[in-house]
């Protein structure tokens, strides 16, 4: 199906030049007494590069319309990631590049999205927020609590992050899969 360049939003999947690319960012640009264009940067799913693109207000492009997949994350046995479809309990085995670095926040039974195109997966969607344990961590320095220092800790999923000095080994933690970032312990 169809749709026009003017209609084009962030997260739609078009196919172009016989690729799939995401609508990363567009912008509709009018100088003067000129014709209005969209620039359009677009992202490639299979390489991650993203290229920008013209196109006229009145182009057409191929909509590719993607297949969300609730799945349930297993475990891995090193190269090969294994998850569960949680509508048929059919189990998928995605490789490291689509999985990508979506493997530092996933620990066994994390609920996560799969997207898929014509039957294939691409990539995996965390949640938010994940809670982690703290694996390993220096000790708390005394009188530190004055200062707002951090130290880095290595968490279950080997994931390395800045936490606050008071955290210990054992804690578990939230943590933002968009950034990385800590957000607070968990209270259990």
């Amino acid at each position: 199906m169809g749709i026009r360049a003017i209609d084009l939003r962030r997260g739609i999947a078009v196919e172009y030049n016989n690729k799939l690319y995401v609508v990363h960012d567009f912008a509709k640009v009018s100088k003067g007494n000129w014709r209005s264009f969209m620039q359009v940067k677009l992202k490639d799913t299979q390489t991650g590069s993203i290229i920008e693109q013209r196109f006229r207000v009145d182009d057409n492009l191929e909509q590719a319309f993607l297949e969300q997949k609730a799945v349930e994350y297993l475990y891995s046995d090193g190269t090969t990631h294994h998850f569960m479809d949680m509508t048929d309990f059919e189990q998928l085995e995605l490789s490291g590049d689509v999985v990508g670095d979506a493997v530092q926040y996933l620990k066994p039974n994390t609920q996560v999205q799969i997207t898929m195109y014509q039957g294939k997966p691409f990539s995996v969607e965390l949640p938010n927020t994940v809670e982690l344990e703290v694996k390993d961590c220096p000790p708390s320095i005394k009188g530190a609590t004055v200062s707002n220092v951090g130290k880095d800790a290595i968490l279950e999923t080997g994931l390395v992050i800045n936490l606050p000095d008071f955290i210990t080994k054992g804690t578990i933690v939230r943590v933002d899969t968009r950034t990385g970032e800590y957000l607070g312990r968990v209270n259990e």
